[in-house]
């Protein structure tokens, strides 16, 4: 059998391949392990994200001299005070404009309906539709259907409801718990993972783990920050131009702002279909404060908070979230990033360790 390090290689990878195989013809008993995976992902991804918000406060509070355990009860007490704050003064708004657009929800189907029918009068769509294969009526009936049955599913399918409602009490009843357990005792979790390296790899093995915890921390923090700011702007905005739900627009700006790249693009069309519907005049004052909060955010908020911490170029960005978006869907687009990011870390270390292996052999080789 040849020993050279290409058949190794690729022995190793068809050995890989058939563990793959086998484990697809028994995946019953993986399903307990995916359930498990799938039950704990939501809880201790929101875990992890707010354990990067409020680490840099708690450390804070404990170089003053402040017990962890302390500066943690005193960080829960702060920010459930902001968000019950937030809540009444936001929750009576929010619920109204819900409501709102729930019970307008027919009119505003027809009166799309509507504005279709006289974007067929025009002369410059009559030759676009003479010269392709393009159907007005088609597309308004479809259009017009697709929004009844989802209306009419929003409000028939309470089974569906209710399962969404129990998932986010159940995240916002455990998140908590693992979220003081991750502050009180996250920066021992390093020290864990060292010990299961040989003593000549520690320092290497926490030059890794530190890496990855700055990339992760100052992406997180970055975003979290320049979403909320996106959000404020445009809800100031919305509300200088007039437009209707506009504190549900900015709130579903600001989630999608998380997205880089795609997210505002997401984030605009919700406000153009509100304005489309109301006039063409509002369509512009919504463009306009859109490209605003966007030069305000791309020039100046985030050049100073995220800077170029990932140094990832733009087109690899664009490429990730292309892919991601093919294959894990909405989640995939929030998570594709800071992924990349880890794995760019794992990889640039892996390569660095291998160079460092490489140049000791070759001294040896001399030295012998």
């Amino acid at each position: 059998m040849p020993q050279t390090k290409a058949f190794k290689f690729g022995y190793a990878i068809l050995l890989i391949f058939l563990i793959i195989w086998v484990g697809t013809k028994i995946d019953f008993i993986f399903q307990p392990v995916v359930a498990l995976v799938q039950t704990l992902f939501s809880p201790f991804l929101v875990a992890g994200i707010l354990y990067y918000l409020f680490r840099p406060l708690v450390n804070y509070l404990e170089s003053r001299k402040v017990r962890r355990t302390l500066s943690i009860l005193l960080i829960y007490t702060v920010f459930g005070g902001l968000l019950t704050l937030l809540v009444y003064s936001l929750g009576p708004i929010l619920q109204r404009q819900v409501n709102s657009l729930v019970d307008n929800a027919p009119f505003l189907v027809e009166n799309a309906r509507v504005k279709i029918q006289q974007l067929q009068q025009n002369e410059w769509v009559n030759r676009f539709q003479e010269n392709s294969n393009f159907n007005w009526d088609e597309l308004s009936t479809e259009a017009s259907a697709y929004l009844s049955s989802s209306l009419t599913n929003i409000g028939t399918n309470i089974a569906r409801f209710i399962g969404v409602v129990t998932s986010i009490i159940t995240i916002f009843v455990t998140v908590p718990f693992i979220l003081y357990y991750m502050l009180k005792e996250g920066e021992k979790a390093p020290q864990q993972v060292l010990r299961l390296l040989p003593p000549l790899q520690r320092e290497n093995g926490k030059k890794i783990l530190s890496d990855l915890d700055g990339a992760l921390s100052s992406y997180i923090q970055g975003q979290v920050f320049v979403s909320i700011c996106v959000g404020i702007m445009l809800y100031i905005g919305y509300l200088i131009i007039g437009i209707e739900y506009s504190l549900l627009l900015a709130i579903i700006a600001m989630f999608t702002n998380v997205i880089p790249f795609v997210g505002p693009i997401i984030a605009i069309i919700p406000a153009l279909i509100v304005a489309v519907l109301e006039s063409p005049t509002m369509v512009v004052k919504v463009l306009v404060v859109m490209v605003i909060a966007q030069q305000l955010e791309g020039n100046v908020i985030s050049p100073q908070v995220m800077g170029r911490s990932l140094s990832i170029h733009p087109l690899t960005i664009i490429s990730i979230l292309l892919v991601a978006g093919s294959l894990g869907g909405l989640l995939g687009l929030i998570l594709a990033v800071p992924v990349y990011a880890v794995m760019k870390v794992v990889v640039q270390n892996t390569y660095r360790l291998w160079m460092l292996r490489k140049e000791r052999d070759i001294e040896n080789d001399i030295l012998s």
